[in-house]
């Protein structure tokens, strides 16, 4: 079962990530989708400064991928590694450039967020969210949360 959110403004969907932050933990893969320019790394940002890690979150388009530990003084508990994968779409093999990325090798110990990744990172864990971003001509955001598997629908049901 589907959670859909209707957002306002920009700031709302990085409010919204805090908010999603409480409910995620080491192991989590998260699978961001929507257009360009429909808030994913907003939510990204939001994520990270609600699981309190170091660094500005920002796209990682160009370097793919981005490890953000925590930050005890801001009550880190968790790493957040953001990845990018809308590059990858041209390769000739973009699940062999996935696995050069190594997630695997982070995606126990931390919470993982991959933009653009739907149908190349969902093989990482037995479960995981994914979350479709649409933008309206309004800036509102439409953001529509799909539980794959594991205690998703559960702890969105806990999100309100």
């Amino acid at each position: 079962m589907s959670h859909v959110v209707k957002l306002p403004a920009v700031e709302d969907t990085r409010d919204f990530g805090r908010r999603l932050a409480g409910l995620l933990r080491a192991g989590d893969l998260v699978l961001l989708t929507g257009p360009l320019g429909a808030g994913k790394t907003a939510l990204t940002q939001g994520i990270g400064a609600g699981l309190g890690v170091l660094g500005d979150i920002t796209s990682p388009t160009f370097v793919i991928a981005r490890v953000h530990r925590p930050d005890p003084a801001r009550g880190g508990r968790v790493a957040l590694v953001h990845a990018d994968a809308y590059r990858l779409g041209d390769a000739t093999d973009p699940r062999a450039e996935i696995d050069d990325l190594d997630l695997d090798a982070s995606v126990d110990d931390s919470v993982t967020v991959v933009e653009w990744g739907e149908g190349l990172v969902e093989q990482l864990v037995d479960a995981h969210l994914r979350v479709r971003i649409d933008r309206r001509d309004d800036d509102t955001r439409i953001v529509e949360l799909d539980p794959v598997g594991g205690d998703w629908a559960r702890r969105l049901a806990d999100l309100g």
